[in-house]
């Protein structure tokens, strides 16, 4: 995604690689700095008043390598975001418990590296006098949350308010609903995978450029994962595997 400058002081993105052939009139409107000022800054050029347009130049040129590397790393973090929870919803339904938490760990990097560049984003527009670039104060979308009390019950000969005349009823009641068990870890299971891939799938279209919007993803994926692993030792309990 490469970046340039607009007539009204904002940024225009496309995808692909920067462009060596912006007008130098851009290039130089991508310094905010008038000739004294920067003669002042950089004493040495004296009159040199060539030097110093090659310098503001070089200083914009730099700028817009930098914004273009920070706007690819956005785009490639959309990309991989996606990509990791395609391999979730694979390893999930496998219930490989290390590599599901790996996929996990590489998300926390992919989103450190977008808040790093975003904050680089940030720098660079102050730099250029571009403030208004950069929309911190929009607001953040809400993150879906899923607790255990949201998931569906496991039947139980054992409820709160179940009573049996023998221990014959018990066992009747217990072979009743036997079939049940394993149909219901299994919805269990399956609704906290579908949560946890969900929950990444949003947070990877936006590239986690939103950092509080990704740090509520990230922080609700790993409670999904918390969760499903509880499952999982549920079902083991229940049905021993």
């Amino acid at each position: 995604m490469s970046t340039w400058p607009d007539d009204e002081g904002g940024w225009h993105m496309h995808g692909g690689r920067p462009s060596n052939e912006h007008r130098i009139e851009d290039l130089l409107e991508a310094v905010p700095i008038t000739v004294s000022q920067l003669r002042e800054a950089v004493g040495r050029f004296h009159e040199d008043t060539a030097g110093m347009l090659r310098a503001s130049i070089a200083t914009a040129e730099r700028a817009f390598t930098e914004l273009t590397a920070c706007d690819e790393v956005i785009d490639k973090a959309a990309a991989r975001g996606a990509e990791a929870a395609d391999r979730l919803q694979t390893l999930l339904a496998l219930e490989a418990r290390e590599e599901v938490a790996a996929e996990l760990a590489a998300l926390e990097t992919i989103a450190g590296e977008v808040r790093r560049s975003a904050a680089s984003l940030r720098l660079l527009n102050r730099i250029l006098g571009r403030d208004a670039a950069v929309e911190d104060d929009a607001p953040t979308a809400p993150v879906d949350r899923l607790r255990e009390i949201d998931l569906p019950e496991v039947p139980s000969a054992y409820g709160d308010d179940t009573e049996y005349d023998d221990l014959l009823a018990m066992a009747d009641r217990e072979a009743e609903i036997a079939p049940k068990l394993e149909p219901a870890h299994r919805e269990r299971i399956a609704v906290v995978a579908a949560h946890l891939v969900g929950i990444v799938r949003q947070a990877a279209e936006t590239g986690f450029a939103d950092e509080r919007f990704a740090l509520a993803s990230l922080r609700e994926a790993r409670t999904a994962h918390a969760l499903w692993l509880r499952c999982l030792e549920q079902r083991r309990g229940t049905l021993g595997r």
